[in-house]
């Protein structure tokens, strides 16, 4: 088998579903037999960072791989913010980047597309990938394939595979998956047991789900794990949407000063916060009403557990939450708190369209139609989804790059044919917006809801004096019918409410909503949020 079949059939064994990327000359031998072999779709986008994204998202919804294929240098370097992403959001992402032949790398001279050495590439990617490779060698590439491909699913990070353009042709063994990496039973459950004796001494304690839960597909478990130790259960930031498609009844999710009220007694009123899959991050925990003490928390992330001082290493996530659902018995009876309840019921009339008008009118279509997927930029427009009755949803919430949102809904929509909502400010919309005009070409219809103040509004939240967050108004409604989609301008709530009622009812193209809002406005959220956080940075400078 040629060596970049085998790669192909590999990345599919290890539940890729399709590749997003750019051609480029160093790359164009293994496009061609993406293309000739079929094994897996090919999604060819505009530029680097929105197949980053793209590919990101469609790892997160999938619960498996998400790859991208692009050239030496150029595009590669392109990729380093959204893997710098996936890498920090913990999305098990796969980087095929081409790379120079082994003859014409020992020409004497100097490439197009190397930076300093032939090999910088590689080097730039070690920060930012749990595992590479630069295939090379036929002989050793089957076993050099599965090692990193399991690397990039136990660790759910990403990870490089350089593949010189010289190689893709040579005979190469098939890649054989590896076992998963062992690890120590008595380990697991001794973690197991000291976790249960610290639930069995608690008299508040509360379950934080985070993203990891998802990651490794275990919304299921964990929601039966919560039903046998009868705690209320709620998400973090990041963690938004998780367990919405079980049946249990999680109760919010906390933002601390930003968030509800209720939510946030319930978490920093708790004497023992159990963890799962959390990122300690300060968009998860920085806005807290008075300081966590994770010391005393009991944390399972990041392929470890730790217990107040004490710590496992090398424990999966899945086998924890395994151990832990043997032990736990039959479920506890409990009186848990109600879920919170959002916002629904727009009035349907001529009053100016606000940033808080937008998560009501989108609760009365889930209240209608059921819940539908959100893709999410950073920006308003996140803070705005913590608003929305709780449904599936993939953002940048922790790493906050801008752009994240237009691709990963086409992401989202090409890997599982589910119809998104992409939420998406004006600022990142000029960076990967037009990333719509590849829809018609690959039959992706996503709702595009432009939230269009002419500003960054995340920098004038913190820093309203400066000039460089004005943008303009770039009129992006007129844009969508160039872009082979359909566009309309709203001003009112009115005019919004039946803008979505036309976008759901329209299929086979995409339907971008360009809602107007006054600069300077924005959700309470984000307003408590940046309030928050301003706060904090006040007392660590004081």
């Amino acid at each position: 088998m040629q060596l970049g079949l085998a790669l192909l059939h590999a990345l599919k064994d290890h539940g890729a579903r399709e590749i997003f990327g750019i051609p480029g000359d160093f790359i164009l031998p293994f496009f061609r037999q993406i293309e000739d072999s079929g094994v897996l779709p090919l999604y060819a986008f505009s530029h680097e960072p929105s197949l980053g994204f793209a590919a990101d998202a469609a790892a997160r919804v999938n619960c498996g791989l998400g790859v991208v294929a692009v050239t030496y240098g150029a595009g590669a370097l392109n990729l380093v913010n959204a893997v710098a992403g996936a890498y920090a959001e913990r999305s098990p992402l796969v980087v095929i980047a081409g790379s120079p032949g082994k003859l014409e790398a020992c020409a004497g001279l100097v490439l197009h597309h190397q930076v300093k050495t032939v090999d910088s590439q590689y080097r730039i990617f070690r920060e930012i990938t749990c595992d590479q490779v630069c295939l090379d060698d036929p002989d050793t590439a089957a076993a050099d394939i599965a090692r990193v491909l399991r690397s990039c699913r136990e660790y759910s990070q990403p990870v490089l595979i350089e593949l010189p353009r010289d190689i893709v042709g040579r005979d190469c063994a098939p890649v054989e998956a590896l076992k998963p990496t062992a690890w120590s039973e008595a380990a697991v459950a001794e973690a197991a047991d000291e976790w249960l004796l610290r639930l069995a001494e608690a008299k508040r304690p509360v379950l934080v789900v985070d993203v990891e839960v998802r990651r490794f597909h275990l919304e299921a478990q964990v929601a039966e794990l919560a039903r046998r130790l009868g705690v209320p259960v709620v998400t973090t930031f990041m963690g938004r949407g998780l367990l919405c498609e079980t049946d249990l009844p999680v109760h919010g999710t906390y933002l601390g000063v930003a968030g509800h009220g209720e939510i946030t007694e319930l978490v920093e009123g708790s004497d023992l916060l159990m963890m799962l899959g959390c990122i300690l991050s300060d968009s998860n925990f920085g806005v807290a009403g008075k300081r966590l003490d994770f010391h005393h928390a009991l944390i399972a992330a990041g392929r470890e557990v730790r217990i107040g001082h004490h710590l496992y290493p090398n424990i999966p996530l899945a086998a924890l939450v395994r151990a832990l659902l043997a032990k736990a018995g039959a479920p506890a009876p409990a009186v848990l708190p109600r879920p919170v309840e959002y916002a629904h019921d727009l009035p349907r009339d001529d009053q100016r369209l606000r940033a808080s008008d937008l998560a009501v009118a989108l609760n009365d279509q889930i209240r209608a139609r059921g819940a539908f997927p959100i893709a999410s930029d950073i920006g308003d427009c996140m803070f705005c989804a913590m608003e929305l009755t709780p449904t599936p949803m993939v953002g940048p919430g922790y790493y906050a790059s801008m752009g994240f949102g237009v691709p990963s809904g086409l992401g989202l929509q090409a890997t599982s044919g589910q119809r998104p909502v992409i939420l998406v400010g004006d600022g990142a919309f000029q960076m990967t917006g037009w990333e719509l005009g590849h829809c018609r070409r690959y039959g992706l219809d996503p709702i595009v809801i432009v939230l269009n103040n002419q500003t960054w509004e995340m920098i004038r939240v913190f820093q309203p004096e400066s000039r460089c967050a004005t943008l303009g108004d770039w009129h992006y409604a007129e844009l969508a019918k160039t872009l082979g989609g359909r566009g309309e301008r709203v001003t009112t709530r009115a005019e919004l409410a039946a803008a979505l009622d036309r976008a759901f009812d329209t299929r086979g193209q995409f339907c971008l909503i360009e809602a107007m809002l006054e600069p300077g406005d924005c959700t309470p959220t984000l307003k408590r949020f940046a309030d928050g956080i301003k706060a904090l940075r006040a007392r660590q400078v004081g």
